[in-house]
């Protein structure tokens, strides 16, 4: 564990946010489909056109935590949010979803953006990787409690337990912005010192990021690694039901799995890691997931006792590789950005995140349709690119 004393501000921020994402994470599509009169292709073009509209909004951002500080933008992703929320109480037409829709993800793309930033004030360089160990945990142990919850509310309450998950996420943003507005980072080192002049940041601005090599490695290894990020999210449950022909609830189950095995190992698998360099870490991280992929692979030519143990050998691997690569990853981010344009930095390093997102859904279902190993075969190619691009970022010292 990393030493919180004087962060305990940012932790419970992190939680509270988590926590509140869960709750809703599942039913937002349901939500509209449920309290408006719009046709659910209604309501998902709406969604879908509110997620592309907000795709810029990294880009926007990254100029204000350089000039405001990583904090205050994470606190104002937060106050976004709730507004974004409670909207969501009142929206019952096409463009008021657009609406609502858009500032939620313009919120969380703020918040993302600046979350990275967050660990840097909070900690010392060599102290930085276990605290992303500790987000991650908490992150994931807020979203399964807040899933859970938000389950059992809409389940117990119909129509009026998705009004109050709603409520609660937009409750919950406003007590992360608050916890935000309270933390004063506890390292000496952090006290932001006063932003530069516009014109001295801009000049170098976004084409420094872009001339910058090194950090364009980075980018690239990024976005071998958000497509194998997503498998749990878009392709575990179709792979499951689809291409092994098995109930639903086993991809629910090895989802529950997943939750418990990142916050039972996370910090144990940082602390063993940090003595090693990141670039050799998240390469061998690579691996991990590429043997995951190959047994993921390999389950539609099994049965019975074999198919379900192969099913939690492949899942286990995936986690393991998860708890080696996200903090380390997250590492990098930081400590190849230089402090005054951190922002900027982060900002295309949130764009590779949202490019991959944006492709994998459809890339994931044209592979699945072709052959059930057709995407596991995909991503182990993408491992063996990462583990190549990163070795090549290795060559460079941070």
């Amino acid at each position: 564990m990393p030493a919180i004393r004087g962060n305990r501000g940012l932790l419970g921020a992190a939680t509270v946010d988590s926590l509140g994402t869960g709750l809703v994470l599942a039913f937002v599509l349901v939500y509209f489909a449920v309290t408006t009169a719009l046709p659910l292709t209604a309501v998902g073009t709406a969604l879908t056109l509110a997620r592309l509209l907000a795709a810029p909004t990294a880009v926007a951002v990254g100029p204000l935590i350089d000039r405001f500080g990583a904090r205050r933008v994470a606190l104002c992703g937060n106050a976004v949010s709730a507004v974004a929320y409670a909207g969501f109480l009142v929206s019952g037409r096409f463009w008021e979803i657009v609406l609502v829709a858009w500032l939620a993800q313009v919120g969380a793309a703020g918040y993302w953006t600046s979350s990275t930033g967050l660990v840097a004030l909070a900690a010392e360089p060599d102290a930085r990787p276990r605290w992303f160990a500790l987000l991650h945990t908490l992150r994931n142990a807020g979203l399964a409690a807040g899933g859970a919850l938000g389950a059992f509310a809409v389940g117990a309450g119909g129509t009026a337990g998705l009004r109050a998950v709603v409520v609660a996420n937009a409750v919950s943003y406003v007590l992360a912005a608050a916890l935000l507005a309270r933390w004063r980072p506890a390292c000496a080192h952090a006290t932001v010192p006063p932003a530069p002049a516009l014109s001295a940041v801009d000049a170098g601005g976004y084409r420094s990021v872009l001339r910058d090599r090194r950090y364009l490695l980075l980018i690239g290894v990024n976005l071998t690694f958000v497509f194998p990020s997503l498998v749990l999210s878009l392709l575990l449950a179709v792979y499951v039901t689809e291409g092994l022909h098995r109930s639903a609830w086993i991809a629910g189950g090895l989802l529950v799995a997943n939750g418990v095995q990142v916050v039972l190992t996370q910090t144990v698998v940082t602390r063993r890691l940090a003595r090693h360099r990141p670039t050799r870490v998240v390469a061998w991280g690579a691996g991990v997931y590429a043997a995951s992929f190959a047994l993921f692979a390999a389950l539609p030519r099994v049965s019975g006792w074999m198919l379900t143990a192969g099913l939690l050998g492949a899942v286990a691997l995936y986690n393991l590789a998860e708890t080696v690569t996200t903090p380390f990853q997250e590492e990098l981010s930081v400590a190849i950005a230089p402090e005054h344009l951190r922002g900027r930095y982060l900002a295309v390093y949130q764009l590779s995140w949202t490019a991959g997102q944006t492709a994998a859904p459809g890339l994931f279902t044209l592979l699945l349709t072709g052959s059930p190993a057709l995407p596991w075969l995909f991503l182990i190619l993408l491992c063996v690119a990462a583990a190549v691009l990163v070795t090549l970022l290795g060559r460079w010292r941070f």
